[in-house]
């Protein structure tokens, strides 16, 4: 009788801990409460996902990390992990209320909706941390919400949360600037012998580039980049691929003085060839009280770029509500950009560059190039030189992407076919097949827009 009931109360006390451990793991998985503020809610899942224990520069490495073969699991988690995001710097924001840069509010939407993270291994050990529904509305509400707060461009509805946004036509700037900008921008003396000009390389009638690998300076001297289009570039937070120059001024002041480039050995030299001319005389001191400076040839020149923006394309008609303007291909071929993760760094209304990526996130892109690495192969490395910057690039913008071949910063990949395939293989390990690649690229074709009231075309004709 007494083994009876002592086997009975095991039963029950066994009972009590499961029951006790259910309720408890249940309480760990509850949402944040509603009165908290949006941004605390989604700050607070993350804190309890553990999401800093690998994408962080400095993670809290459990006790186990030291222990053999599940230590040497947990270190390449957090390695693989902090080289595919570092999270830290949204989660500061996060809590002071600060504005979010769009491609971490991309990326945390879609690692929540898709519940990759954390990773089972991980929410097993630490109760609490698994994504749940609950979780991932929170965080898909707040991802919608600001959006509509951030970009000021009118969305409502079921497409006022897409991570892409429509390009608002209009800039405020002063048109004689501009005037003056688009006259300096198509000007050779820019150049040490007056050859080459702003728009040798980035013509306005060949989509902002010139379809080169590389582009010619003087003398025929080759670059050793592919040259980014200069349409929509004010929508760069940052210029170049290495992202030297902050501002479209500071970008507009590096090719006159670089020797392979445009090769002037100073800008007084420029000054001096354009005080020469009485027209410029004029023009400048009309627009600039100090006259002729460095300062207000790029001020002018960053003016004129302020306005090539290519607005009411395709894309941006259906976002704004034109259900008809896109073919059921087209939009499918959207579903499956976001479905890939391609709309976790191709965001905004550019649809990139508005974060540094690693060129090669889960397949070696450069092992594979099978060709000797350059100086500009390092990308931000350059500027910084702090290794995990190595092979990281700002991401380039798709608008008027078929007009803009070769792709990548080597100029490696001839058409947008190409690109497609071994962006999602190199970036996400991914194959697609013919058919998704070809829908893909149907939807990238709709975002060529206008420029001047016409859609944007190139005098140049690809071969491939």
């Amino acid at each position: 009788m007494k083994k009876q009931r002592r086997g009975q109360y095991l039963i029950i006390a066994a009972l009590l801990v499961l029951v006790g451990g259910f309720i408890t793991y249940r309480a760990m998985l509850t949402v944040p409460s509603e009165e908290l503020a949006p941004e605390a809610r989604v700050l607070a899942i993350l804190e309890k996902g553990g999401c800093a224990s690998c994408h962080s520069a400095d993670p809290k490495v459990p006790f186990y990390a030291h222990v053999p073969v599940a230590g040497d699991m947990v270190m390449k988690d957090i390695e693989e992990g902090y080289r595919a995001y570092d999270i830290e710097g949204a989660m500061a924001k996060l809590k002071e209320g600060a504005t979010l840069n769009p491609v971490d509010v991309a990326k945390i939407e879609k690692v929540a909706l898709d519940k990759r993270m954390p990773m089972a291994k991980y929410y097993l050990v630490h109760w609490g941390s698994q994504m749940t529904d609950a979780k991932a509305s929170v965080i898909a509400a707040w991802a919608r919400d600001y959006r509509m707060a951030y970009y000021h461009d009118g969305l409502t509805g079921e497409r006022a949360g897409e991570p892409i946004r429509p390009i608002m036509a209009g800039a405020d700037v002063d048109q004689r600037k501009v005037a003056l900008g688009y006259e300096l921008y198509h000007d050779t003396r820019l150049s040490v012998d007056n050859t080459i000009s702003c728009a040798t390389c980035h013509g306005l009638n060949t989509g902002g580039v010139d379809n080169l690998k590389y582009s010619k300076g003087v003398a025929g001297n080759m670059g050793g980049v592919n040259a980014p289009t200069t349409y929509n570039a004010v929508y760069n937070f940052v210029q170049f691929w290495d992202g030297r120059a902050k501002t479209l001024a500071e970008q507009a002041a590096g090719p006159p003085l670089n020797p392979v480039e445009m090769a002037s050995t100073s800008f007084d030299e420029i000054i001096a060839k354009l005080a020469e001319d009485k027209h410029y005389v004029e023009e400048f001191a009309a627009l600039y009280a100090d006259g002729i400076t460095e300062a207000n040839i790029t001020n002018a020149i960053e003016e004129f770029e302020r306005t090539l923006v290519t607005p009411n394309s395709k894309f941006d008609q259906w976002l704004m509500g034109n259900n008809e303007a896109l073919t059921a291909d087209e939009l499918h071929g959207y579903e499956l950009f976001k479905a890939n993760n391609c709309a976790t760094c191709h965001v905004g209304a550019n649809l990139g560059g508005e974060s540094y990526e690693l060129m090669g996130l889960r397949q070696h892109y450069f092992e594979a190039r099978g060709t000797e690495l350059t100086e500009e192969d390092n990308g931000r490395y350059k500027q910084t030189k702090e290794e995990r910057d190595r092979h990281r690039f700002k991401v380039p913008g798709l608008r008027n992407i078929e007009l803009t071949w070769p792709y990548y910063h080597d100029g490696t990949r001839a058409t947008m076919e190409e690109a497609v395939r071994d962006m999602a293989l190199y970036q996400c390990d991914v194959e697609l097949s013919d058919a998704e690649v070809a829908s893909i690229v149907a939807f990238m074709r709709t975002l060529t827009g206008e420029y001047q009231g016409k859609k944007l075309t190139s005098d140049n004709k690809q071969e491939n």
